[in-house]
C-alpha cells in the first residue's frame, strides 16, 4: 500500500478509528460469509466528508476500497485484503415523513430500528430480511435484500424514492435535492449521457430486454440491476437504481428515502402439510392469487430438523417421507377484514388434500410459535454440524411453474454428493428456495466435492430451469464466477460496461459481483477451527453484535470467537508465534477485560451461544492464583459487605478528592429493616447483596432502602416480607462466577440453598427475589422445592391485582436489564410500568448497560460506551426504572435521570 496514501489517511482519520493491528484487522475482516480475507487497514468512518476524501485518495493512489455496514452478508461481498471502511456510530439519522408514507435513512440505521420509527403509523420499509434485527440499511439497499413477505414488489429497487450517493471520484449526488441534481448534470454530463445511451440500446435490443424482464419477474440479485436500464429513461433514475444491489461496487450510499408499505396489525397463520412436493407446489400456484402475505415452504428434512422443538405438533415425527409443508400468513388492516380473508382462504384450502395441518389461528402465541419453528430450521442444521465445518445457505429462484421439479432435483443432488443433513425451505410465492448444508474446507477432497456440487447446482438453476442463482443474498464472491452463465454474454458485457463507467479504476470492491477468475468462489475459504465447545457452533453471522455492550469500545461476541479460533489454530499449528503473541496480548483487554459477560448475545444468537460463558472460562484459567482469596471472601461474606459499606461511606466523605466519584454513586445502606408479625401472608425476602450494601444516591427523591420500599409495597397487597437471620452472609454466587471463580460461586449457592430451605420450612413459603441478576443466576440451580419468584413476576401476578394504582403523567424511562431480558420479563415490566405511567420511554439500542457488577467501578469506559446513546433519549423523563441496583448507578450517571427499582414507582402510585 503506497506510503503516501497511509500518511494522508492518518491525517484524515483519528488514531482511535484507524486499525492496522492483527486483532482489529482479523476481527473486523470477518463477515457472515464463508470467505476470509484480512484487510491491511480498517477505518471506522463517521461522516460523508470522510468517505469523499478517502475515495479521492483511493483514486489517486489506486487503492481498493470495500464498504461494510453490519457484516451480515452471506456471499463474501464485505471482505477484502485491502482497505475496509466500516460504518461508525454517526450514521443513525432517520426522518419519518408525513404519516409514515416515506422515511429518510442513513446507512447505519438497523432495519428493525427503521420499522420501530414507523410502527406508530402502522407502516414499515418494504424489505424484510431474516437479519433485520442486525443488518443495516446500507447493506439492505446495496444487496437489494428482501425476505419472507416483500417479494419483488416491495424490495429496495421498487420502493426507493431517493438516494444520496458518493461516486468513485468523491462527487456527491442527492437525487431529491434539485440543486445537487442540477450541479451533477453539469459536472457529469458525459456519464449521464453514457448511461442514457446504455439504457436506450438495451431497450432497443428486444432479446436482451425480454431476458431482463423475465429475470426480474423472479427474485434476482445476480449481477448488477440491469432492470434499471429497461424500466427508466432518466439517467439520474437509472444511476440511482443501479446502486441498488451493487454491493459497494459502484459507489457509496450515504442516505436513502423509502416509500414505505403497510404493516397490518391483524394477522393469522396456518401450517399445511401435503403428501408430496408436487401437491405442495401446486397449492403454491393457487395461493399466489390469494390474500396471503407470506407462504413459506419446508421440505420433509426441514420439518425433521425441528420436530423436537417446543410447540411442534407431535404428529410431525410421523409424517411420510415425501411430505412437504407450507406455513401461510395473512394480514389485514382490521379484524373484520381478516375474518373475511380467512373465510376465503379456508374455501381455497378445502380443495387441497392434506396429510396434517394446524388451522389458521389469530392467537399470537400460536402463530409466533409457528414462525419461530420456521426460523429455527437454519440454526437447527448449524447446531448439529461437525466441529470445524461451516454452514452454507444457498439462495436460488425457480420459475414458479417449475418449483416442484426444482425441489426434487435439488434433493437428488444432496443425495448424490452426500449432503444428508441438507434441508430446503424458502419463500414459495416467489419460487425462492434456500438450501442449507454443512461443508468442511480443511482438505482438497471436501473442496472438490463442494466445487462439483456447485457446478451442478448452477447449471440446473441457471441453464436448465432459467432461474436465478442469487435471489436475495447478493452475488458477492460466491456467484461472481457464474454471472455470465446465468445472464449470457450480452448481459454480462453490459454489466462490465456499467462497472467501467462508474468505477473506471476498479477500486470499488474489486472481484465482487464481476470477476474474470473462474475459481474465485473456491479461494480464500474461511477456516472454522475448534476453540471451545461453548462456542464451536458459532456460524459468525453477527446477529449478536447489536445487543453487545462492548460493541463500540472493543470487540463483539462474533469478533471474540473469531479471535479465539485464530489463537487456537496458531497454538496447534505453531505457525507465526509473533502473530499469536500479539493476538493473545491484545485479547486480554479487547476480549476478556471488556466483556460484560451479560449473556445478551445468546438472546440474538441463532444457536444460543453465550460468549460470556467462554469469557468466564478464560477468566477461570487466568485467575487460578486467586482461588484461595475467592474462597476466603466467600466464607467471610458478611465482613466483605460491611467493608463495602465502609468504602462507600469513606468515598462520599472524600468525594471531592476522588475523580471517579459522581452524584449517582450510592450511599452506604445502614438502614435496619423492622418487621413484625402483622397477620399478613409471610414471604421470605431474598435481598440481593447490592441492595443490602447500597442505599439510594445522596440527592434521591426517595431515600428509603430497597428492602424498606419492598416491605411497604407488599404489605399493601397483604404480604409480610420476612428477612431471616444470616441474610448478610448470603450471595447468589454471581460476583464469583463472573470472574471465573466457580468453586467459590458453588460454595455460596450451596450455602444459600441450605439457608433458604431452613427459612422456608423446606419450600413451604414463597421467596421474593428483589434483583434480576440474582434471580437469573439461581434459575434452575437450587433445590426444586424452593419457590423463588423474581420481583417482577411477583409484583405482576401477586401484588398489582391487589392494589389501587393511579398512573402518573410523568414520562418514565424503562431499562430492561440483561438479566430481566433473559428471564423473559420484557412484557411483564411493560405491563407493570403501564399501570404506573401514561408515558413510557424505552430507549433504543440500549440492551445491557455494561455496568456488569463491579466493572462500572473498575472499568467505567464499558458502562459509558454502552450507554452513550441514553441521555439524549430520556431527557424528558422524570425518572427511570430498572431491576438491578448496580445497573441503576450507571443509568443514573449517564442519563442525568435517577433510576430506581420499579418497586419505588409502584409504591408511589399505589394504595
Amino acid at each position: 500500500m503506497p506510503p503516501q496514501f497511509i500518511r494522508a489517511v492518518k491525517q484524515l482519520i483519528p488514531a482511535e478509528r484507524y486499525f492496522d493491528d492483527p486483532i482489529a484487522t482479523l476481527a473486523f475482516g470477518t463477515d457472515a460469509s464463508f470467505y476470509r480475507l484480512i484487510p491491511k487497514l480498517v477505518l471506522r468512518i463517521e461522516s460523508e466528508s470522510e468517505v469523499v476524501a478517502l475515495l479521492k485518495l483511493a483514486n489517486q493512489y489506486q487503492v481498493a476500497i470495500t464498504f461494510r455496514a453490519a457484516g451480515t452478508s452471506l456471499s463474501g461481498q464485505a471482505v477484502t485484503d485491502s482497505v475496509l471502511l466500516v460504518l461508525g456510530e454517526n450514521w443513525q439519522q432517520r426522518e419519518v415523513r408525513g404519516l409514515g408514507e416515506q422515511i429518510r435513512l442513513q446507512p447505519g440505521v438497523i432495519g428493525a430500528q427503521a420499522n420501530s420509527a414507523l410502527s406508530k403509523f402502522q407502516r414499515k420499509i418494504g424489505p424484510d430480511p431474516a437479519s433485520i434485527n442486525s443488518c443495516k440499511v446500507g447493506g439492505i439497499v446495496a444487496n437489494n435484500a428482501s425476505g419472507m413477505c416483500c417479494g419483488t414488489a416491495q424490495n429496495s429497487f421498487n420502493t426507493i424514492a431517493a438516494m444520496r450517493i458518493v461516486l468513485f471520484d468523491g462527487t456527491v449526488l442527492d437525487t431529491e435535492d434539485a440543486l445537487s441534481v442540477t450541479a451533477f448534470k453539469q459536472s457529469h454530463a458525459q456519464l449521464l449521457n453514457d448511461l442514457a445511451l446504455l439504457g436506450a440500446q438495451t431497450r432497443a435490443n428486444t432479446v436482451l430486454r425480454e431476458k431482463i424482464q423475465h429475470k426480474y419477474r423472479l427474485k434476482n440479485t445476480t449481477g448488477f440491476s440491469l432492470n434499471a436500464l429497461t424500466e427508466f429513461n432518466d439517467p439520474i433514475d437509472i444511476l440511482m437504481h443501479l446502486m441498488v444491489g451493487s454491493e459497494g461496487c459502484l459507489g457509496f450510499i450515504s442516505a436513502v428515502t423509502y416509500n414505505t408499505v403497510p404493516d397490518y396489525p391483524h394477522k393469522a397463520s396456518a401450517l399445511l402439510v401435503f403428501e408430496s412436493v408436487e401437491s405442495c407446489c401446486q397449492a403454491v400456484r393457487i395461493l399466489k392469487t390469494a390474500k396471503v402475505s407470506a407462504v413459506e415452504l419446508l421440505d420433509r428434512r426441514s420439518l425433521r430438523s425441528v420436530e423436537h422443538k417446543e410447540g411442534m405438533p407431535s404428529w410431525v415425527k410421523t409424517l411420510s417421507a415425501n411430505a412437504c409443508a407450507l406455513l401461510i400468513e395473512t394480514t389485514a388492516a382490521s379484524a373484520s377484514l381478516l375474518q373475511q380473508q380467512l373465510a376465503q382462504l379456508n374455501i381455497v384450502i378445502q380443495q387441497f388434500t392434506l396429510e396434517q395441518q394446524v388451522s389458521f389461528s389469530t392467537d399470537p402465541a400460536v402463530y409466533n410459535q409457528l414462525w419461530a419453528i420456521r426460523k429455527g430450521t437454519f440454526p437447527a442444521v448449524g447446531a448439529v454440524r461437525k466441529t470445524g465445518t461451516t454452514v452454507i445457505i444457498e439462495d436460488v429462484t425457480f420459475p414458479l411453474e417449475k418449483l416442484a421439479e426444482g425441489v426434487s432435483r435439488l434433493q437428488q443432488l444432496f443425495d448424490k454428493y452426500y449432503y444428508t443433513e441438507a434441508i430446503i425451505f424458502g419463500h414459495a410465492l416467489e419460487g425462492n428456495l434456500h438450501f442449507v448444508f454443512t461443508q468442511g474446507f480443511d482438505d482438497g477432497t471436501q473442496v472438490a466435492r463442494y466445487e462439483a456440487f456447485m457446478q451442478e447446482v448452477t447449471s440446473l438453476v441457471a441453464t436448465e430451469f432459467g432461474g436465478s442463482l442469487k435471489a436475495e443474498h447478493g452475488t458477492g464472491r460466491n456467484m461472481a464466477p457464474f454471472v455470465e452463465l446465468e445472464w449470457g454474454s450480452d448481459a454480462y458485457q453490459l454489466m462490465w460496461q456499467i462497472k467501467h463507467l462508474l468505477d473506471p479504476k476498479h477500486i470499488l470492491n474489486p472481484e465482487v459481483v464481476l470477476s474474470h477468475n473462474p475459481r474465485l468462489h473456491l479461494q480464500n475459504l474461511k477456516p472454522l477451527p475448534p476453540t471451545h465447545f461453548l462456542v464451536d457452533k458459532c456460524i459468525e453471522c453477527g446477529f449478536c453484535e447489536p445487543v453487545c455492550p462492548s460493541k463500540k469500545l472493543s470487540l463483539t461476541p462474533r469478533q471474540r470467537i473469531v479471535t479465539q479460533r485464530e489463537i487456537s489454530r496458531l497454538n496447534r499449528s505453531g505457525d507465526d508465534p509473533k502473530r499469536l503473541a500479539a493476538l493473545q496480548q491484545a485479547y486480554q483487554y479487547q476480549g476478556n477485560d471488556t466483556c460484560a459477560g451479560c449473556g445478551m448475545c445468546s438472546t440474538a444468537c441463532p444457536v444460543g451461544i453465550n460468549t460470556g460463558d467462554l469469557t468466564r472460562q478464560l477468566r477461570a484459567a487466568n485467575n487460578r492464583r486467586w482461588q484461595g482469596t475467592a474462597t476466603f471472601l466467600a466464607r467471610h461474606f458478611a465482613t466483605v459487605s460491611r467493608l463495602a459499606k465502609l468504602g462507600l461511606t469513606l468515598g462520599k466523605l472524600f468525594s471531592p478528592l476522588l475523580p471517579f466519584w459522581h452524584s449517582a454513586m450510592p450511599q452506604a445502606n445502614y438502614a435496619k429493616l423492622r418487621t413484625r408479625d402483622n397477620g399478613l401472608q409471610p414471604v421470605i425476602y431474598l435481598a440481593g447483596c447490592s441492595g443490602r450494601v447500597m442505599a439510594p444516591q445522596a440527592n434521591s427523591k426517595d431515600s428509603r432502602s430497597l428492602l424498606q420500599v419492598s416491605t411497604d409495597l407488599l404489605a399493601k397487597a397483604g404480604y409480610q416480607l420476612i428477612v431471616p437471620e444470616g441474610i448478610n452472609s448470603q450471595c447468589c454466587g454471581m460476583p464469583f462466577q463472573s470472574k471465573g471463580q466457580f468453586a467459590a460461586a458453588s460454595q455460596k449457592q450451596l450455602q444459600l440453598e441450605q439457608w433458604l430451605l431452613q427459612a422456608t420450612n423446606n419450600g413451604e413459603l414463597l421467596v421474593f427475589s428483589d434483583t434480576s441478576p440474582c434471580s437469573l443466576t439461581l434459575k434452575g440451580k437450587l433445590d426444586g422445592r424452593l419457590q423463588i419468584i423474581d420481583s417482577v413476576d411477583f409484583l405482576l401476578s401477586k401484588v398489582l391485582p391487589k392494589l389501587n394504582v393511579t398512573p402518573l403523567n410523568d414520562a418514565v424511562a424503562l431499562h430492561v436489564s440483561c438479566s430481566a431480558s433473559q428471564l423473559g420479563q420484557q412484557d411483564a415490566l411493560q405491563a407493570l410500568l403501564s399501570a404506573c405511567s401514561n408515558n413510557i420511554v424505552v430507549p433504543e439500542g440500549i440492551s445491557c448497560c455494561g455496568f456488569a457488577g463491579d466493572k462500572g467501578f473498575n472499568l467505567p469506559k464499558l458502562n459509558a460506551s454502552a450507554l452513550s446513546g441514553l441521555k439524549a433519549q430520556v431527557q424528558q423523563c422524570a425518572q427511570g426504572v430498572s431491576t438491578s441496583r448496580t445497573c441503576e448507578i450507571g443509568l443514573s450517571h449517564h442519563s442525568g435521570v435517577e433510576y430506581q427499582h420499579i418497586v419505588y414507582l409502584l409504591d408511589r402510585c399505589s394504595s
